[in-house]
């Protein structure tokens, strides 16, 4: 097993932004996950809001040694949720092994392009 990474990571400042008016960037949400392990990373991924019951239970998976980029604007890379754009909400996600995560946000809704990377909490 590599080592460094955690089973365990917290997200709390989620909000799809809404679409661009103008331009070609595409705002968007995505959670980074880099397994350094040679097995599979089995992740549940917990969805929280601030006024809605949240979503439990999503089954994702990244590769041995392996890093995915899970758009959370695309439902189809989520097991088919959709989060709605504009609401509040936080993450949790649990691994099989310990891995490296990463949550970053694209706001092209305003002519001046905002980029967010957050390491989040782990444990």
């Amino acid at each position: 097993m590599a080592t460094g990474g955690a089973t365990t990571w917290y997200f709390p400042d989620g909000e799809l932004p809404q679409p661009a008016t103008s331009g070609t960037m595409e705002p968007h949400e995505a959670l980074m996950v880099f397994n350094l392990n040679s097995e599979p990373a089995q992740l549940t991924l917990d969805i929280y809001f601030k006024d809605r019951d949240p979503l439990k239970g999503l089954a994702l998976t990244v590769p041995g040694e392996r890093v995915i980029n899970f758009r959370l604007d695309h439902p189809d890379e989520l097991g088919g949720v959709e989060i709605p754009r504009g609401v509040q909400y936080a993450l949790r996600l649990q691994s099989s092994v310990p891995v490296v995560c990463q949550f970053a946000r694209l706001d092209a809704a305003q002519p001046t392009l905002a980029y967010y990377v957050n390491i989040g909490l782990s444990e």
